[in-house]
This record gives C-alpha cells, structure tokens and sequence, in this order.
C-alpha cells in the first residue's frame, strides 16, 4: 500500500512538473492554430477542413481546436479549453494575432494597389503562357525529375512546383486544391521580399548600405557601429534564440508581440559587427520597422513595397501581413501565388530589369549573393546561397529565398533557370538535393 502511495505520489509530480513547463507553450500552440487558419483562410481562400487536415496537422498544432467567425473574420483557437488566443484579419494588411486580451487593431490605413492588366503571356502580363519549345532541353528528363517531389506524397509533401527556362513555363505541376493562383505562404522568403526593398531604396539614392542603423536606444553603447549592411547580412552581432521548438526570441516575437520591429532592438550584443553570423528573424522586422522611417506617413510605408516592387512586376496576388502596430511582418508573412512568386525570381534572374525598367541596380545581384563571413558560404544578404556546394550536383552560382516547410524560390543564372516549391516538408522529408541535381541535369 505504501509503495502505491509512493507511486501515485511520483505521478501526480510528474503531472505537476508538466503542467509548469509546458503549460506556457499552450499560448504558442493555440496562437499558431488561429494565425494559420484566419490567414489561409482569409487570404489564400482554402477551406476550413482542409487546413485542418494539413496546415495545422503536425505536432503539437493539431492539439488546438479553432472556431471561425466569417462574419468578424477572425478565428480562435483554444487547446484543450485552454489559452484561447484569436486572430483577426483586416483588409489589405492581412491578419494578426491579438494580444493581452486587447480588442486589436482594425486600421482603416491599407495599401493602394494598382493591378497592371496586360495581355502579354508570362511573365509580363496575365496572358496565357507561351506554348514554347527548346531543342536543346531534355523533356523526358524533366518530367523525370517533376515526378521526384511527389513521390511518398504523404512524407514528402510538396504542394506546387514550376520551372521556368528563358521566361517560359516548362514544367508546372499542382496538388488538388492549388493552381496557379492559389496565393502561398512564402513563410521567411518574404525576407528576400524586405531585402530587395532596401536594394531598390539604394538604387533611388535614398538609403547608402554603410549607413549606421537609426535606431536611437543604440546611440550610447556600442550597437551604434551596426550598420544596414550587418543587419541585413545577420552579422550584427546582437543576441538572438530562432528556436520554434520552444518560447523563445522568435515565438515571443511572432506569436505575442505587438510591434515586432522592437524585439531585436531591444537585444544586448553578444559580439561585434562581423564576429559572427547569427540567422534571426527578429533582424528582418527590426529592418521593417527601420524602412517605416524612410517615409513621412504610414500610408507611404505601407504603399511602397507595393509601387516599388510587387504591383511593378505583377504580383498582383501578394499580399505582406502587418502585425498590430501596423508594421509588415518581413521575417515570415508574405503570400503569393507560385507564379509571382516565381515572377520575383525572374527579376532577380534578370539583374533588376523587368521588362526594360530597373527597379534595382544589378549590382544588387552581385551584393546579395556575395558570402557572409562565417556563414560557410550559405548566405549573403538576405538570400541562401549555393556557394560552398551545400547541394551537391548544381551550379554554385545558384542562390535562392527559402522558407519553412521547404519554400523556395531559386535562381539559376548560368542555367537561365529559375525554380519555385512550396509543401509542407523540408529536408531530409523532401529530398531536395536530388531533385535540383536531376532538374537542371536537363537543361544545357
């Protein structure tokens, strides 16, 4: 009976002792479950069983039960009656989670959009594609390759996939419930979204890359040698946890913050600019929030990725969440439809020059896909690079804006290639390495 006792006893601390250290990550699990939803929902246009069913079924997420309200167009999730956290969506500017209970804001300040019309087929218009053929492109190999992703669908989970050869479609493939203009969650390649804003900033003359970052709270220690070009490269030197596993810099950031452009600010330094390369995504919103200073009003800041960047090239799906305060979450909330978001690559591919105008200077290109230090030649400024042969059998020329769940944009120049995924798995589930080597194994 006393070893009974004794038993019950351990138990009933063992139930203690997770409840202590795991309750708190109730408030991650349930924000992420409504965030996802009320996004997908309201902005790419799925249904509610299907990101149930998908999106939200993986570890710990599917814990989460979520309630939509179409006519608030907002969504809440509880886990197991608990932490309830609710999303709401605003028009234009996407949607976010609530925080500390308060009501939110509904801002009625949005981006004005221009949706170019041409008849022009892709990518310079909204045409139907060409329907065009290259003698010297293995057709049968690419096909091969199409095929890769999605095989063990249930493991590799690819959802889209499109090549595109000397701007024209060659290979394109959809799961049901996508198509061509299914807008994506590009996840943290909307950090290559932010950085190009800075690349065309520079090239109008209205930023220079060595500047100090004008961040006022740095000014009396020695944050103030930061420079545009450390940030922008993850080199600053300031402390920073991307852990998801767990409530660290990134989850707080991303699931509890109202103004995300201020949890990096308020970092100590852990090294000098250059010392060492640290990926953080709390760097990409303090970035965000530094580009709102670039302009007189909010509503300039909020119409200027879209006039510079993303209505120019036709983009005309994309949409940059803001989280409250009004600021785009340039870490992680950019949506497109697989082509746009092919579109970007094509710019880039093109050295800033689309259709005869340079949105960028195309030494850019050059900028971007130069190695930081102590990256192992993986990245330059927020882009991934190929220069240390990280996949094996494919040009080092290629560098590309990868996201979580294995999105990707990635750009070919000595190919002429430019290649987009979007699923719900990354490496090792989604065997990426094979896939790059046979796909441009049938280019010359």
């Amino acid at each position: 009976m006393k070893s009974r006792k004794r038993l019950l006893i351990v138990l009933i601390a063992a139930l203690i002792a997770v409840a202590v250290f795991q309750y708190p990550k109730l408030t991650i699990i349930s924000g992420y479950a409504a965030k996802n939803m009320a996004s997908t929902l309201f902005i790419s246009g799925r249904s509610v069983s299907s990101v149930a069913e998908n999106d939200n079924n993986v570890p710990l997420i599917k814990l989460a039960k979520t309630e939509v309200n179409q006519k608030e167009n907002s969504v809440a999730a509880r886990v197991m009656s608990l932490m309830k956290r609710k999303a709401i969506c605003r028009e234009g500017v996407g949607c976010a989670l609530l925080v500390d209970g308060a009501k939110g804001t509904i801002s009625t300040v949005r981006p004005e959009r221009e949706y170019l019309t041409s008849p022009l087929p892709f990518p310079f218009g909204d045409g139907a594609p060409k329907d065009s053929f290259f003698s010297k492109v293995d057709y049968q190999q690419l096909e091969t390759a199409m095929d890769l992703p999605f095989e063990e669908a249930e493991v590799q989970k690819t959802r889209t996939l499109l090549v595109v050869y000397k701007d024209h479609i060659v290979a394109e493939r959809y799961v049901d419930g996508f198509g061509p203009d299914t807008p994506v969650l590009g996840w943290s390649m909307t950090k290559s979204i932010l950085g190009t804003l800075y690349g065309i900033l520079e090239y109008q003359g209205k930023i220079d890359l060595n500047q100090t970052a004008p961040i006022k709270s740095w000014q009396k220690d020695s944050r103030k040698q930061i420079t545009l070009n450390h940030l922008l490269r993850m080199q600053s030197g300031l402390e920073w946890d991307e852990d998801y596993t767990k409530i660290s810099d990134v989850t707080r950031m991303l699931f509890l913050s109202r103004d995300m452009t201020k949890v990096q600010e308020t970092k100590e330094a852990v090294g000098k600019p250059e010392e060492i390369w640290n990926y953080s995504s709390g760097t990409s919103n303090l970035l965000s929030g530094i580009l709102r200073q670039q302009f007189a009003n909010h509503q300039d800041y909020l119409n200027f990725p879209y006039k510079a960047l993303i209505d120019k090239i036709g983009m005309s799906s994309m949409l940059i969440e803001t989280d409250l305060s009004g600021n785009f979450v340039g870490s992680s909330y950019a949506w497109a439809s697989t082509r746009d978001w092919a579109r970007f690559g094509l710019l880039y591919l093109h050295n800033g020059n689309w259709n005869g105008e340079q949105l960028f200077d195309p030494s850019w290109v050059n900028y971007v896909t130069t190695p930081t230090m102590h990256s192992a030649g993986t990245y330059g400024a927020h882009f991934w690079l190929n220069a240390g042969g990280k996949y094996h059998g494919v040009p080092r020329d290629l560098y590309s804006a990868n996201g979580y769940q294995g999105q990707y944009v990635f750009v070919i120049p000595s190919k002429d290639l430019v290649i987009v995924r979007t699923g719900l798995a990354e490496p090792p589930d989604f065997d990426l390495d094979n896939f790059l080597k046979e796909v441009v194994a049938a280019f010359p």
